[in-house]
Protein backbone atom coordinates (compact mmCIF):
# COMPACT_ATOMS: atom_id res chain seq x y z
CA UNK A 1 0.00 0.00 0.00
CA UNK A 2 1.59 3.45 -1.31
CA UNK A 3 1.34 6.46 1.14
CA UNK A 4 2.22 8.84 -1.50
CA UNK A 5 -0.92 11.45 -1.31
CA UNK A 6 -4.08 10.13 -4.07
CA UNK A 7 -7.29 12.30 -2.61
CA UNK A 8 -10.84 11.91 -4.06
CA UNK A 9 -10.90 14.69 -5.94
CA UNK A 10 -7.67 14.08 -7.61
CA UNK A 11 -8.59 10.80 -8.65
CA UNK A 12 -10.92 12.75 -11.56
CA UNK A 13 -10.15 11.09 -15.01
CA UNK A 14 -9.46 13.20 -18.13
CA UNK A 15 -13.31 14.10 -17.38
CA UNK A 16 -13.66 16.18 -14.81
CA UNK A 17 -17.52 14.19 -13.92
CA UNK A 18 -15.29 10.69 -14.15
CA UNK A 19 -13.69 9.34 -10.94
CA UNK A 20 -10.98 6.28 -11.28
CA UNK A 21 -10.56 4.07 -8.32
CA UNK A 22 -6.81 3.86 -7.61
CA UNK A 23 -7.29 0.45 -6.57
CA UNK A 24 -9.51 -1.62 -9.08
CA UNK A 25 -8.96 1.22 -11.85
CA UNK A 26 -12.22 0.64 -12.58
CA UNK A 27 -14.07 4.55 -13.79
CA UNK A 28 -17.51 5.66 -12.85
CA UNK A 29 -19.02 8.73 -13.29
CA UNK A 30 -17.59 10.89 -10.30
CA UNK A 31 -21.76 12.10 -8.71
CA UNK A 32 -21.86 8.50 -8.48
CA UNK A 33 -19.22 7.96 -6.14
CA UNK A 34 -19.38 10.90 -4.39
CA UNK A 35 -23.04 9.64 -3.62
CA UNK A 36 -21.34 6.63 -2.24
CA UNK A 37 -19.13 9.02 0.46
CA UNK A 38 -16.32 8.28 -2.42
CA UNK A 39 -16.19 4.57 -1.57
CA UNK A 40 -15.76 2.39 -5.03
CA UNK A 41 -18.93 0.91 -6.02
CA UNK A 42 -16.95 -1.90 -7.41
CA UNK A 43 -14.26 -2.69 -5.09
CA UNK A 44 -15.27 -0.70 -2.76
CA UNK A 45 -12.07 0.54 -1.98
CA UNK A 46 -12.11 3.80 0.51
CA UNK A 47 -10.68 7.23 -1.19
CA UNK A 48 -9.09 9.42 0.90
CA UNK A 49 -10.91 12.64 1.37
CA UNK A 50 -10.35 15.92 2.54
CA UNK A 51 -11.06 17.37 5.97
CA UNK A 52 -14.38 19.19 4.82
CA UNK A 53 -15.53 16.24 3.01
CA UNK A 54 -15.05 14.42 6.17
CA UNK A 55 -17.08 16.98 8.28
CA UNK A 56 -20.08 17.02 5.50
CA UNK A 57 -20.39 13.36 5.60
CA UNK A 58 -20.25 12.99 9.70
CA UNK A 59 -22.18 16.25 10.42
CA UNK A 60 -25.87 17.02 10.58
CA UNK A 61 -26.46 19.44 8.08
CA UNK A 62 -25.82 22.94 8.94
CA UNK A 63 -24.91 21.78 12.60
CA UNK A 64 -20.77 22.45 12.00
CA UNK A 65 -19.68 25.55 13.85
CA UNK A 66 -16.02 26.20 13.34
CA UNK A 67 -13.53 26.29 15.86
CA UNK A 68 -10.20 28.84 16.04
CA UNK A 69 -10.55 29.00 11.85
CA UNK A 70 -7.84 31.88 11.96
CA UNK A 71 -5.48 29.77 13.69
CA UNK A 72 -2.40 29.26 10.97
CA UNK A 73 1.30 28.46 11.69
CA UNK A 74 4.52 30.39 10.66
CA UNK A 75 7.80 29.23 10.00
CA UNK A 76 9.75 30.22 13.08
CA UNK A 77 12.88 27.59 11.54
CA UNK A 78 12.93 29.49 7.84
CA UNK A 79 12.63 25.70 7.02
CA UNK A 80 14.32 25.37 3.16
CA UNK A 81 14.41 22.11 1.20
CA UNK A 82 14.11 22.11 -2.37
CA UNK A 83 11.67 24.58 -1.57
CA UNK A 84 10.74 26.95 1.23
CA UNK A 85 8.55 25.86 3.61
CA UNK A 86 6.67 28.97 4.13
CA UNK A 87 5.90 28.45 -0.26
CA UNK A 88 4.76 25.06 0.83
CA UNK A 89 2.37 26.48 3.39
CA UNK A 90 0.95 28.76 1.13
CA UNK A 91 0.49 25.97 -1.68
CA UNK A 92 -1.44 23.70 0.46
CA UNK A 93 -3.67 26.55 1.96
CA UNK A 94 -4.82 27.37 -1.35
CA UNK A 95 -5.49 23.91 -2.62
CA UNK A 96 -7.25 22.51 0.41
CA UNK A 97 -8.83 25.58 1.57
CA UNK A 98 -8.00 25.12 5.08
CA UNK A 99 -5.37 27.20 7.38
CA UNK A 100 -3.36 24.41 8.40
CA UNK A 101 -3.81 20.07 8.22
CA UNK A 102 -6.67 19.76 10.40
CA UNK A 103 -10.50 21.91 11.07
CA UNK A 104 -11.79 21.63 14.51
CA UNK A 105 -15.33 22.54 15.50
CA UNK A 106 -18.66 21.18 17.37
CA UNK A 107 -21.16 19.91 15.79
CA UNK A 108 -24.24 17.51 15.86
CA UNK A 109 -24.01 14.07 14.79
CA UNK A 110 -27.58 12.42 14.81
CA UNK A 111 -28.26 14.77 17.36
CA UNK A 112 -25.83 14.56 19.59
CA UNK A 113 -23.77 17.72 20.22
CA UNK A 114 -19.68 16.99 19.78
CA UNK A 115 -16.76 18.45 19.65
CA UNK A 116 -15.19 16.81 16.04
CA UNK A 117 -12.12 17.19 14.58
CA UNK A 118 -11.22 15.96 10.91
CA UNK A 119 -6.99 15.59 9.82
CA UNK A 120 -6.69 16.94 5.66
CA UNK A 121 -3.82 14.31 4.48
CA UNK A 122 -3.76 16.57 1.35
CA UNK A 123 -2.23 19.69 3.64
CA UNK A 124 1.57 18.28 3.54
CA UNK A 125 0.48 15.00 4.49
CA UNK A 126 -1.68 16.03 7.48
CA UNK A 127 1.17 16.40 9.35
CA UNK A 128 1.47 17.57 12.90
CA UNK A 129 2.45 21.14 12.84
CA UNK A 130 2.75 23.68 15.98
CA UNK A 131 -0.66 25.10 14.55
CA UNK A 132 -2.12 21.58 13.91
CA UNK A 133 -1.55 20.32 17.79
CA UNK A 134 -2.75 23.49 19.35
CA UNK A 135 -5.63 23.69 17.43
CA UNK A 136 -6.03 19.78 18.04
CA UNK A 137 -5.72 20.76 22.05
CA UNK A 138 -7.65 23.51 21.85
CA UNK A 139 -10.20 21.29 20.76
CA UNK A 140 -9.88 18.80 22.89
CA UNK A 141 -10.04 21.53 25.92
CA UNK A 142 -13.13 23.69 24.42
CA UNK A 143 -14.67 19.95 24.20
CA UNK A 144 -14.27 19.30 27.91
CA UNK A 145 -15.35 23.00 29.01
CA UNK A 146 -18.83 22.59 27.40
CA UNK A 147 -19.35 18.91 28.28
CA UNK A 148 -19.00 17.14 24.86
CA UNK A 149 -17.92 13.87 23.60
CA UNK A 150 -14.58 14.50 21.25
CA UNK A 151 -14.62 12.87 18.16
CA UNK A 152 -11.31 12.79 15.86
CA UNK A 153 -10.58 11.52 12.37
CA UNK A 154 -6.88 11.32 12.23
CA UNK A 155 -5.44 10.98 8.62
CA UNK A 156 -1.67 12.20 9.31
CA UNK A 157 1.82 11.04 8.38
CA UNK A 158 3.09 12.19 11.81
CA UNK A 159 5.54 15.31 12.71
CA UNK A 160 6.18 17.77 10.24
CA UNK A 161 9.73 17.52 9.85
CA UNK A 162 10.19 21.19 8.91
CA UNK A 163 8.82 22.33 12.19
CA UNK A 164 11.43 19.73 14.21
CA UNK A 165 11.09 19.81 17.60
CA UNK A 166 7.93 22.35 17.59
CA UNK A 167 6.21 19.23 15.91
CA UNK A 168 7.44 16.78 18.28
CA UNK A 169 6.12 18.57 21.24
CA UNK A 170 2.49 18.46 19.66
CA UNK A 171 2.59 14.68 20.62
CA UNK A 172 2.28 15.25 24.59
CA UNK A 173 0.81 18.64 24.19
CA UNK A 174 -2.54 16.53 22.89
CA UNK A 175 -1.94 13.62 25.15
CA UNK A 176 -1.81 16.28 28.24
CA UNK A 177 -5.64 18.03 26.99
CA UNK A 178 -6.66 14.39 26.37
CA UNK A 179 -5.86 13.64 30.15
CA UNK A 180 -8.08 16.40 31.03
CA UNK A 181 -11.26 15.22 28.98
CA UNK A 182 -10.80 11.92 30.84
CA UNK A 183 -10.31 13.96 34.43
CA UNK A 184 -14.01 15.30 33.15
CA UNK A 185 -15.31 11.67 32.39
CA UNK A 186 -15.61 12.52 28.39
CA UNK A 187 -15.60 10.23 26.01
CA UNK A 188 -12.61 10.35 22.97
CA UNK A 189 -13.74 8.30 20.21
CA UNK A 190 -10.74 7.88 17.89
CA UNK A 191 -11.00 7.22 13.95
CA UNK A 192 -8.26 6.02 12.02
CA UNK A 193 -8.21 6.29 8.14
CA UNK A 194 -5.74 6.01 5.34
CA UNK A 195 -2.89 6.98 6.59
CA UNK A 196 -2.35 7.05 10.16
CA UNK A 197 1.09 7.07 10.86
CA UNK A 198 3.99 8.20 12.99
CA UNK A 199 3.69 10.63 15.53
CA UNK A 200 -0.36 10.51 15.46
CA UNK A 201 -0.36 6.66 16.04
CA UNK A 202 2.48 7.10 18.74
CA UNK A 203 0.16 9.92 21.08
CA UNK A 204 -3.26 10.95 20.90
CA UNK A 205 -4.97 8.59 18.10
CA UNK A 206 -4.56 5.48 20.02
CA UNK A 207 -5.76 6.85 23.01
CA UNK A 208 -9.60 6.94 22.11
CA UNK A 209 -11.86 5.25 24.99
CA UNK A 210 -13.38 3.26 21.65
CA UNK A 211 -10.96 3.40 18.21
CA UNK A 212 -12.20 2.21 15.21
CA UNK A 213 -10.95 2.09 11.39
CA UNK A 214 -11.95 2.51 8.09
CA UNK A 215 -11.09 -1.15 5.69
CA UNK A 216 -7.63 -1.70 4.82
CA UNK A 217 -6.26 1.80 6.76
CA UNK A 218 -2.80 1.68 6.92
CA UNK A 219 -1.91 2.09 10.23
CA UNK A 220 1.38 2.30 12.38
CA UNK A 221 4.43 3.91 13.63
CA UNK A 222 6.81 3.26 10.89
CA UNK A 223 6.57 2.14 7.42
CA UNK A 224 6.33 -1.35 6.37
CA UNK A 225 9.87 -1.36 4.33
CA UNK A 226 11.78 0.61 6.77
CA UNK A 227 10.92 -2.32 9.27
CA UNK A 228 12.07 -4.58 6.91
CA UNK A 229 15.60 -3.30 5.99
CA UNK A 230 16.78 -2.82 9.25
CA UNK A 231 14.78 -5.69 10.80
CA UNK A 232 15.91 -8.46 7.79
CA UNK A 233 12.30 -9.89 8.93
CA UNK A 234 9.86 -11.22 6.76
CA UNK A 235 6.50 -8.66 7.98
CA UNK A 236 3.69 -11.16 8.30
CA UNK A 237 0.59 -10.56 4.96
CA UNK A 238 -1.73 -7.66 5.57
CA UNK A 239 0.98 -5.98 7.98
CA UNK A 240 -0.43 -2.58 9.20
CA UNK A 241 -3.62 -2.66 8.21
CA UNK A 242 -6.66 -1.90 10.07
CA UNK A 243 -7.62 -4.92 9.80
CA UNK A 244 -4.78 -6.90 11.20
CA UNK A 245 -4.72 -4.36 14.24
CA UNK A 246 -8.09 -5.41 14.65
CA UNK A 247 -7.47 -9.31 14.97
CA UNK A 248 -4.86 -8.15 17.58
CA UNK A 249 -6.99 -6.08 19.43
CA UNK A 250 -5.58 -2.61 18.68
CA UNK A 251 -8.57 -1.33 17.26
CA UNK A 252 -11.74 -1.83 18.42
CA UNK A 253 -14.12 -2.03 15.60
CA UNK A 254 -13.41 -1.44 11.49
CA UNK A 255 -16.49 0.12 10.05
CA UNK A 256 -17.08 1.16 6.43
CA UNK A 257 -17.47 4.83 5.85
CA UNK A 258 -21.05 4.67 4.70
CA UNK A 259 -21.93 3.25 7.97
CA UNK A 260 -19.47 5.00 10.48
CA UNK A 261 -21.76 8.07 11.23
CA UNK A 262 -24.33 5.58 12.25
CA UNK A 263 -22.04 3.40 14.58
CA UNK A 264 -20.47 6.75 15.89
CA UNK A 265 -24.38 7.71 17.02
CA UNK A 266 -24.92 4.24 18.29
CA UNK A 267 -21.59 4.92 20.66
CA UNK A 268 -22.54 8.01 21.11
CA UNK A 269 -26.02 7.10 22.33
CA UNK A 270 -24.07 4.69 25.08
CA UNK A 271 -21.63 7.14 26.20
CA UNK A 272 -23.23 10.44 26.35
CA UNK A 273 -27.25 9.30 26.48
CA UNK A 274 -29.73 10.29 24.15
CA UNK A 275 -30.04 13.75 25.84
CA UNK A 276 -26.44 14.65 25.63
CA UNK A 277 -25.49 14.05 28.97
CA UNK A 278 -22.22 11.61 29.27
CA UNK A 279 -21.83 8.80 31.29
CA UNK A 280 -20.21 8.72 34.39
CA UNK A 281 -19.58 4.59 33.18
CA UNK A 282 -16.14 6.01 31.95
CA UNK A 283 -15.54 7.43 35.49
Amino acid sequence: MSISATYARSQAGPDAGAFTCTACKATYPLAQVAGNLYVCPGCSHHARIGAHERVRQLADRGTFQEWDAALAGTDRLEFFDTRAYVDRLDEARVRQQLPDAILTGQAALQGHQVGLAAFDFGFMGGSLSTAVGERLARAIEHSAEAGLPFVCVTSSGGARMQEGVFSLMQMAKSVAALHRLAEAHLPFISILVDPTMGGSIASFAALGDVILAEPKAMIGFTGARVITQATYEQLPAGFQTSEFHHARGLIDRVVDRRELKEVLAQLLAVLAGPSGEHSQALA
